[in-house]
């Protein structure tokens, strides 16, 4: 049995946001409190804006995939 494009769609961006929430819940974002930098930024605010970077990115590729079909 196939899903419709509309569930999947939601199933996708459920995972999406939990994703997203797991990556700035504290048990993660401890992983990058450290003295290390990169690129001269301390490696936390680096690590967050990736992160925020890559979720972004996602929802637009979810959302323009979905407008494609």
């Amino acid at each position: 049995m196939s899903t419709p494009p509309r569930a999947l769609l939601a199933q996708r961006l459920l995972a999406l946001f939990f994703a997203g929430a797991l990556l700035f819940d504290f048990p993660l974002l401890e992983v990058w409190l450290t003295d290390t930098t990169l690129l001269g930024l301390p490696l936390l605010p680096a690590a967050l804006f990736v992160a925020w970077a890559v979720l972004i990115a996602a929802l637009a590729w979810l959302m323009e995939a979905r407008r494609r079909s």
